[in-house]
């Protein structure tokens, strides 16, 4: 493909229509890709799901050691507001 202005892009209408579409289906990749980072409310969507698989079993039930986490927190913060009131 060499151009009569010495660019080295297309010279025919149909090499002109063919690029015309390749930079279109381009630019909407690129639209999407920029929507999926945007958009905030599916990211927290996405990250949530991706907390709850990591915290749960297949069957849907707590893992014991992110339960034994949670108690161990839950207990520290009790101490500590029990604590706390009696100063």
């Amino acid at each position: 493909m060499t151009s009569v202005n010495g660019t080295g892009g297309p010279t025919t209408p149909a090499e002109i229509e063919a690029d015309v579409i390749r930079q279109r289906e381009e630019l909407a990749d690129t639209v999407a890709a920029l929507h999926t980072k945007l958009d905030v409310k599916t990211q927290a969507r996405n990250k949530a799901a991706a907390l709850k698989d990591r915290a749960t079993t297949d069957s849907g039930k707590p893992r014991p050691s992110y339960a034994a986490g949670a108690a161990a927190a839950l207990a520290a913060v009790v101490g500590l507001v029990a604590w706390r009131r009696r100063r």
